[in-house]
């Protein structure tokens, strides 16, 4: 990205809790998570039982959500639905069964409900599921076709143990379905109409001071009022971060038509959004000799070749890439040595105050050296100041963006520049 303030006089704010969620899902994928088909066959086979699983109330409904049958063979999976009031499960709740029913045919009000000899039902544990506020969730259950005189309060026990287990794990999930409902939400806002905007930074030429190229920014108009690299990340971790860049990316090479033919234009994309193709989808009918993708992925990348191939047929239409913020960390070197790039753009953070430091002048330099070596070009990014462009064209690098030389504008600003 042009600059490491993305968007000018924004500080975005820690995440709110929709965004803390999501940023759970992340990692949570580190933690170890108890597996509710392993706790349900694990308390079947325990307690001897047939079938286990775990119901949710809702509705007036009982909702099968996880099931164990064993070699059992009973009809239902996740997702089958009875009236609750047709329910053992409903009735433990409100207290007309008890949890623990070793035979339930002795169990008159058991035997008011038709699956108690349908089935039939012999044995039948079930204890409450609660969710943190206190609401029943649901139950967690268990029953066996034949009666079990030897099941007691020690196994009952045990159930609301697992049951508490149950009620976090399902607590937490909950939790991250709505923290992702609520991101949905604020993505498909910001794809609407005018959620999504382009703003274009400057990148120019240092011998001649002409704009030779534009990078294509993405700005939100929605609430909350954050920074783009906010809404990003986000979108990321909600698993729409493609769709949200092909829309940025379509709304910049709109703008083609409207700059000269020797203005070229730079759009940033992600590994994912590449090797799904999506980014070639986009690309289809541009002038892909004017047009430079930017790999913005600050992560290292398993399978290059899969890059490689993506944009194999892309830049032999003309296609340039780019390697974002490099000198940021490992990750961009490595993508500079394994994707071959045309374009290295220095990040901010070697060119700010490099007028004034030796070991990103060091950096710089060697980095000028690697890119004649390899016959790519240097971008210096965030440039700010006049000592540090004075440097920077001291090192023979060609070409420049940031605030010294032009801040991120609307599209009929950045045509005035030229």
């Amino acid at each position: 990205m042009a600059c490491a303030r993305l968007q000018e006089d924004v500080v975005s704010p820690p995440l709110d809790a929709a965004a803390a969620g999501i940023a759970g899902l992340q990692a949570s994928a580190w933690e170890v998570k108890p597996s509710l088909p392993r706790i349900l066959d694990a308390i079947r086979r325990h307690m001897g039982m047939d079938v286990a699983f775990i119901s949710e109330i809702a509705g007036g409904r009982r909702y099968f959500r996880h099931i164990d049958v064993g070699d059992s063979g009973f009809p239902v999976v996740p997702g089958d639905s009875h009236p609750a009031e047709e329910s053992y499960c409903l009735r433990v709740v409100d207290g007309r069964l008890p949890e623990l029913i070793p035979n339930a045919c002795l169990n008159t009000e058991a035997l008011t409900l038709a699956a108690t000899l349908a089935l039939p039902v012999g044995a039948h544990l079930s204890v409450p599921i609660r969710l943190a506020d206190g609401r029943v969730y649901g139950t967690f259950c268990c029953f066996s076709f034949s009666p079990n005189a030897t099941l007691t309060g020690r196994d009952l026990s045990v159930m609301r143990v697992l049951a508490d287990m149950v009620g976090d794990q399902i607590q937490q999930d909950l939790e991250e379905q709505e923290a992702k409902r609520l991101v949905d939400e604020r993505i498909d806002a910001a794809l609407g109409s005018s959620g999504l905007r382009m703003v274009f930074q400057p990148i120019v030429q240092v011998e001649t001071g002409r704009v030779v190229a534009f990078e294509a920014l993405a700005r939100f108009a929605t609430e909350p009022y954050r920074s783009p690299d906010v809404w990003f990340a986000e979108a990321a971790l909600a698993g729409r971060a493609a769709e949200l860049e092909i829309m940025a990316i379509r709304l910049a090479l709109a703008s083609l038509v409207q700059l000269p033919p020797s203005i070229y234009l730079t759009v940033n994309a992600s590994p994912e959004t590449i090797v799904t193709g999506a980014l070639a989808d986009a690309l289809r009918g541009q002038p892909l000799d004017r047009i430079v993708v930017e790999v913005t992925e600050h992560q290292a990348i398993e399978r290059y070749e899969d890059i490689m191939e993506a944009v194999a047929p892309l830049k032999a239409s003309g296609l340039r890439i780019a390697i974002d913020d490099a000198g940021a960390g490992y990750a961009s070197f490595r993508h500079i040595l394994n994707l071959h790039p045309e374009i290295v753009k220095l990040d901010i953070s070697i060119t700010r105050s490099i007028h004034s430091d030796r070991s990103r002048r060091a950096l710089a330099a060697a980095l000028c050296g690697f890119a004649s070596e390899t016959g790519c070009q240097i971008v210096a990014e965030g440039v700010e100041t006049n000592l540090e462009f004075q440097v920077i064209k001291a090192l023979g690098i060609s070409k420049v963006q940031g605030y010294h030389l032009g801040r991120p504008v609307p599209l009929k600003d950045a045509l005035a520049l030229l």
